[in-house]
C-alpha cells in the first residue's frame, strides 16, 4: 500500500471515530434532570433522530397533579396537564451540543429556540433565547 492511500485510510478512519465520539457523548443528556426554578424535573429522551423532554416534577405539581397550562397563548391549549407536558423538542446533535430545538416556558406560555450543551456528567447548560442576544442560561443537575 503506497504511504499516500495508507495516509487517506488513516484521515478516514480518525473523522469516523472522532464523529462516533461526538455522537456518543450526546448520548450524556438522556435522563432525568432538576431546574434551578421551582424545583422542576424535566425527562429527557431520544425522539427518533432528535431529543424532546417532559415536565415530570415540580413544586406545583406535587401540590396540585392535575394543574393545567393556564399561561399558554394559544387558549385552545390552556386545559392540558403540565404533569408530563412535551416542554423540550426538535433538538438534533450538532458536535458537543444539541441545538434548532425548542423550550416552552410554562410559567409565561412562550416557546423559545434552545441549545443544551453537557458541561460534565450531571450538568446542562440550556440557553433559551427569545431573539439573539435576548437569551437566558440555565445549569440543569442530573437527577441519579
Amino acid at each position: 500500500m503506497t504511504n499516500t492511500k495508507f495516509a487517506a485510510l488513516a484521515l478516514v478512519a480518525t473523522l469516523s471515530a472522532a464523529g462516533s465520539a461526538s455522537a456518543a457523548g450526546t448520548d450524556s443528556v438522556v435522563g432525568k434532570w432538576r431546574t434551578p426554578s421551582k424545583h422542576g424535573v424535566v425527562e429527557i429522551a431520544k425522539c427518533g433522530a432528535s431529543l424532546c423532554g417532559r415536565l415530570v416534577d415540580s413544586d406545583h405539581i406535587r401540590t396540585n397533579p392535575e394543574l393545567q397550562d393556564v399561561n399558554n397563548k394559544n387558549t385552545a391549549q390552556r386545559s392540558r396537564r403540565l404533569k408530563g407536558l412535551q416542554i423540550l423538542g426538535g433538538f438534533k446533535a450538532s458536535g458537543s451540543q444539541w441545538d434548532g430545538g425548542t423550550i416552552y416556558n410554562p410559567e409565561d406560555g412562550g416557546t423559545y429556540k434552545a441549545t443544551i450543551t453537557p458541561a460534565g456528567a450531571d450538568t446542562l447548560k440550556l440557553k433559551g433565547c427569545i431573539v439573539w442576544p435576548l437569551c437566558k442560561t440555565q445549569t440543569w443537575t442530573r437527577i441519579r
